[in-house]
């Protein structure tokens, strides 16, 4: 018999070692080296020679957008861009109980209307699942299997011959041919591949929800993230019924699209216009806030940047982002002290993006700048004004990106006036009924707020 070796290997980027490490030599990364337990083959090395399969030209091979399946779930089809690929594996990582298991069995029960699709669970009993069901709404048609054995669950497949197959989660499968514990680096990698082997042999598109870790990446190995085609995250906060799902890695469409659902008592709900739910519903303005326009993918967003600044009561002040990038805010404050003549040496500066959003484009600098000195100066900013624009180290405003798509839909929602880049102004179609002022400094865009 094969005698079994012990390796260390990295979860992040696979370097192999001899013992066990603080720190991985290939990447970098902390706490990533663990034990696994490689056991040889026991066949012998085939010695016949391989004959290739058929060649085909690629124009031979069916388009994708033919073999692609609507979820009946719109904000779900979005992200994955435009349905479910048939023969695809798709990733699902999020928080305990934010809704992963909801979302996807809600899902499976839209597609049992467009074929067959087996759900399997290693971590609910069926009578859980039935009972999550039935509170849910659904019609409870799709094929159900409570099991963890991975070879099971293949057998399964191979029987029922399902189009869709769902598995939460891949942490409670396991091989018989591998010695180490479910959800261990080996045994994830090894299921996760069995999976995918069989969505592209059987055409079967899978879905796989797995857990994530402390620090929000999906637990397990980095090669898990590369072995599937789409890889989502579920992001929310706990204490909030809005819920944001976001593709960080996707074969078949945009990674920039994001599906905003709500969670109720009967399930996730799609919420197909976010910017009414993100905006606040003051009917004035106060000191501090002001509305900026995000593009998520194909889709503008609403949503209110708000800061607040106060004397600090340290020889340190803070400084504190939610949603916004720490390090760029950094740069903002550099700027209007430098070049604005903002005394904030000694006061706190707090910035919160409404909604849970998190922002990391240029154009979001110019309503960070505008609600600091906003706050700084205790004077409001109306509620009919919409901010947009990048801000550079020496304070002139850059051109920022799919503008006119942004006007449209503020323009929707009721807001009159426009500050942004007057490098955006050239060609630049005004919606019905708004004003664009376009400005070309920081010191430009202040004095036409606070005129």
């Amino acid at each position: 018999m094969a005698k079994a070796k012990t390796v260390y290997q990295c979860s992040e980027c696979g370097y192999e070692c001899a013992k066990w490490m603080g720190k991985c030599p290939g990447c970098g990364s902390w706490n990533t080296i663990t034990e696994v337990v490689e056991v040889p083959s026991s066949r012998p090395a085939s010695q016949a020679r391989l004959e290739p399969g058929r060649l085909k030209e690629l124009k031979e091979y069916p388009s994708l957008e033919k073999i692609r399946v609507k979820t009946g779930i719109g904000e779900l089809n979005r992200v994955l861009g435009g349905g479910i690929v048939k023969g695809s594996v798709v990733l699902a990582g999020g928080e305990p109980g934010i809704g992963k298991s909801t979302l996807f069995l809600q899902a499976a029960d839209s597609l049992c209307r467009r074929g067959k699709v087996l759900y399997v669970s290693g971590e609910e009993s069926p009578e859980q699942v039935r009972l999550r069901s039935e509170r849910l709404g659904l019609s409870s048609q799709m094929l159900f299997l409570a099991e963890t054995q991975l070879e099971i669950i293949l057998a399964a497949a191979e029987t029922a011959k399902p189009e869709f197959l769902v598995v939460d989660s891949i942490q409670t499968i396991y091989s018989q041919e591998g010695s180490s514990a479910p959800g261990s680096v080996s045994q994830v990698r090894a299921c996760a591949s069995a999976l995918a082997r069989l969505a592209k042999e059987t055409g079967t598109a899978v879905f796989i929800i797995g857990h994530v870790t402390k620090d929000g990446a999906i637990a397990g190995p980095r090669v898990l993230e590369h072995l599937v085609d789409t890889v989502l995250y579920f992001e929310g906060e706990r204490h909030s019924s809005f819920r944001i799902l976001r593709a960080v890695k996707n074969r078949f469409g945009s990674t920039n699209e994001i599906g905003v659902f709500e969670m109720g008592e009967d399930g996730m709900r799609e919420v197909e216009n976010p910017s009414a739910i993100l905006l606040s519903g003051r009917d004035k303005g106060v000191p501090g806030a002001c509305i900026y326009c995000a593009m998520e993918g194909t889709r503008p967003v609403l949503l209110e940047v708000e800061a607040l600044v106060s004397e600090t009561s340290f020889g340190m002040p803070r400084r504190m982002t939610t949603g916004a990038d720490f390090n760029r805010t950094s740069l903002i404050i550099a700027v209007l002290e430098k070049k604005i003549g903002l005394k904030l040496y000694n006061q706190d500066v707090f910035v919160n993006v409404g909604g849970g959003m998190r922002l990391n484009e240029p154009a979001l600098d110019l309503a960070i700048a505008a609600s600091i000195v906003s706050s700084f100066r205790n004077k409001a900013i109306g509620r009919e004004s919409v901010f947009l624009g990048e801000l550079g180290l020496t304070g002139e405003l850059r051109h920022i990106s799919q503008a006119e798509k942004r006007l449209t839909e503020a323009r929707h929602m009721g807001l009159r006036r426009a500050v942004l880049p007057y490098s955006n102004m050239k060609g630049l179609r005004a919606p019905e009924g708004m004003e664009l002022q376009g400005v070309k400094t920081l010191s430009d865009a202040l004095g036409v707020l606070f005129e």
